[in-house]
């Protein structure tokens, strides 16, 4: 483990320098992991572990989703099972089902996590709001977590280009006493950049409130409210669409990732700095009360309510890409669609 200084506040974080992969192979040699779901996470973790060389099966039902399995290379009847003969199989039953898919497939999969095995997850939704997933562990096996900072296609995307994606870890059972150094080794196995330690309810939170601000719902409305300006003053839907998004998501936000967003602004001009160093803190004060209250109401679990009524419903799917064709439908992204073809690589 290494000390990092994070902002002037040291963390503890964890890499393949200080616990390889040669280690985590040999904590994890009599372990089989069972990935339960190959929807989201369970393709690239599961992938980047059997290329990493850990003895890995999947758990899906039959469908659409199992038969993209057996094209990745997932043998039925050796490496690919029902779900619940693969927690029966699995000494490592990874819970990668959407949250309201673990609901569901809870009674069958408690059935087989019999003592002395581990219970691994990747988002703590299930456990930190148990008291509405009813999602609880019997008291005999290790709970782990591992969270990707990011969706499964990255975590495999760049484990393929010899990256890693940065992951959050964290124990929430210890019976074997080896609970932490199993999660390590599962997060050097799935091809983790560093590894930053986090609790169950830590990472829940963080997650849901990430996801509904900065990372997916605030940009969306920001995005929405500049465009819906422009355009209401003249500005071309091209134009709109280049200055809100296309410039942000193709130039700038590389930059912000490559050397922080101070070397963002060293690269701009001079009155884009001036300007976005003048308006920050009216952006900051003007949203910062809405992330608090966004933040209080994941934390009392009104969010996870409202996630676990919404996509329990029959007809939940239906209705969610009712939800994303509308927005697909809104000039703005009907617009990003025809910039995208004209981006030079399209020629």
């Amino acid at each position: 483990m290494a000390e990092m200084n994070f902002g002037g506040v040291i963390e503890t974080v964890v890499t393949s320098k200080e616990f390889s992969l040669e280690k985590a192979r040999e904590v994890l040699k009599h372990e089989t992991i069972a990935v339960i779901g190959y929807g989201i996470q369970g393709p690239g973790q599961a992938g980047n572990l059997r290329d990493n060389g850990f003895n890995v099966i999947v758990g899906q039902r039959h469908g659409t989703t199992y038969d993209k399995a057996v094209a990745d290379g997932w043998v039925p009847g050796e490496t690919l099972f029902s779900i619940e003969e693969a927690a029966h199989r699995g000494t490592i039953v990874c819970m990668l089902l959407s949250d309201a898919g673990q609901i569901a497939a809870w009674p069958t999969i408690k059935h087989h996590l019999t003592a002395g095995k581990t219970l691994y997850y990747s988002h703590g939704f299930a456990i930190n709001w148990s008291n509405r997933t009813g999602v609880v562990p019997p008291a005999d096996i290790d709970v782990i977590l591992v969270a990707p900072k990011g969706s499964g296609t990255s975590l495999r995307t760049m484990f393929l280009e010899g990256r890693g994606l940065n992951c959050s870890y964290a124990v929430y059972q210890d019976v074997s006493g080896r609970a932490e150094e199993k999660t390590l080794a599962f997060g050097i196995g799935i091809g983790a950049g560093y590894l930053f330690k986090t609790t169950f309810e830590r990472e829940a939170v963080s997650d849901l409130t990430g996801e509904r601000g900065s990372l997916m719902g605030a940009i969306e409305g920001l995005f929405e409210a500049q465009y819906e300006v422009l355009r209401a003053n003249g500005h071309s839907p091209s134009e709109a669409f280049n200055e809100t998004v296309e410039e942000l998501t193709q130039s700038l936000m590389p930059l912000v990732g490559a050397k922080g967003m101070d070397w963002m602004y060293a690269n701009c001009s001079t009155t884009a700095q001036r300007g976005a160093l003048d308006w920050a803190p009216r952006f900051r004060d003007a949203v910062k009360p809405v992330i608090e209250q966004l933040y209080r109401s994941v934390k009392d679990g009104h969010e996870a309510q409202v996630s676990i009524d919404s996509n329990s419903k029959p007809d939940y799917r239906e209705g969610l890409n009712k939800e994303l064709e509308a927005m697909r439908n809104k000039e703005m992204w009907r617009a990003g669609a025809t910039v995208r073809q004209l981006r030079p690589e399209n020629d």
